[in-house]
């Protein structure tokens, strides 16, 4: 009998795939789909904190700003804060009541400010755990790395202080030293480190001289970036390690679980294939896992990690050299 169970944050899920967060958790239907064609758990489409602010200062905008009072542009900008929020909650509480799989709320931010009230919030209305989706593009020139860092410590702490569900942090690869930040920020507490989160990517419409996005979905290349960490982060760090990005097979999500990942979150490849192709990545799992002698997740878990491969160096090679050069 094949076991697929997997710890994560503190919950026993069925299996290790996650439906992340994104527009196919973005309704009770949805959820239900992916709960009952076999996803472990799901991640709720992110709550933006860019969203609600935007939103906010569009309707103090329509009202006129020039001609409210202060008092009257707060109020505004809470109505809208709370309308947004009590749908989030809302959606929430009826994934909760529609499956019996764990159900994390998302908030995408990149302040430490209004956050800590919303968790608290999102804590109340049922969440199983809450994910804290967090990047912050470098590209600010009066900022230096360590106040970017120090960032994500400070939401993690003020959130942390708010609420008692499981707290995950999905995080970018853009740090001076990547390593040392996973660490640094498992020892805050956190239950979970997801790698990586898959942000907007510009290019240039020509003809029409727009920004427009580049690379909307994930391909099965973009694997090699998270199992390089997730390989390297392994038996490392304090709490548990989603892989994200470019899983889109059985493949994909069992070298992620040899390099050490308890769980993967897997998006492109659902919006491709639809739900049912999560039946089809477990069905193939199990049978990989048959034919090569595992029973269990925790028999194959950090099997391929640097920590215990036979050429850890591979994982820290950065050159092509030896192999189109003929260099041994």
């Amino acid at each position: 009998m094949i076991d697929l169970t997997t710890k994560y944050m503190g919950f026993t899920l069925k299996n290790p795939v996650i439906i992340g967060s994104s527009g196919l958790t973005n309704s009770v239907a949805a959820v239900k789909e992916h709960a009952s064609n076999g996803a472990a758990a799901v991640v709720l489409k992110s709550l933006f904190e860019e969203q609600i602010r935007m939103e906010a200062q569009k309707n103090i905008d329509m009202a006129g700003s020039d001609n409210l009072y202060t008092e009257a542009q707060d109020y505004i900008s809470n109505y809208i804060r709370a309308h947004n929020l009590n749908e989030y909650l809302k959606l929430i509480e009826d994934c909760r009541k529609s499956v019996d799989i764990p159900v994390f709320a998302s908030i995408n931010c990149v302040t430490s400010d209004e956050w800590p009230a919303f968790a608290q919030k999102i804590e109340s209305a049922g969440a199983s755990g809450l994910e804290l989706n967090v990047f912050i593009l470098p590209s600010d020139f009066s900022r230096d790395a360590e106040e970017n860092e120090n960032t994500y410590f400070k939401i993690v702490d003020q959130v942390k202080k708010y609420v008692k569900i499981p707290v995950s942090l999905k995080i970018s690869y853009h740090f001076t030293n990547l390593a040392q930040m996973i660490q640094k920020l498992s020892f805050t507490g956190i239950s979970g480190i997801v790698l990586f989160n898959r942000f907007f990517s510009p290019d240039f419409d020509l003809i029409n001289r727009q920004i427009v996005p580049s690379h909307i979905f994930s391909n099965p290349a973009d694997l090699s970036v998270s199992l390089r960490w997730v390989g390297i982060m392994y038996d490392r760090v304090r709490c548990d390690i989603c892989a994200s990005t470019g899983i889109h097979d059985a493949s994909g999500v069992i070298k992620q679980i040899m390099a050490g990942a308890n769980a993967v979150q897997m998006v492109s490849s659902i919006y491709k294939n639809g739900s049912k192709y999560i039946r089809v990545v477990l069905e193939e799992m199990e049978k990989w896992m048959e034919n090569n002698g595992f029973h269990s997740l925790s028999e194959m878990r950090g099997q391929m990690s640097q920590a215990r491969i036979k050429d850890p160096a591979g994982f820290e090679r950065v050159q092509f050299m030896k192999y189109f050069a003929g260099i041994d």
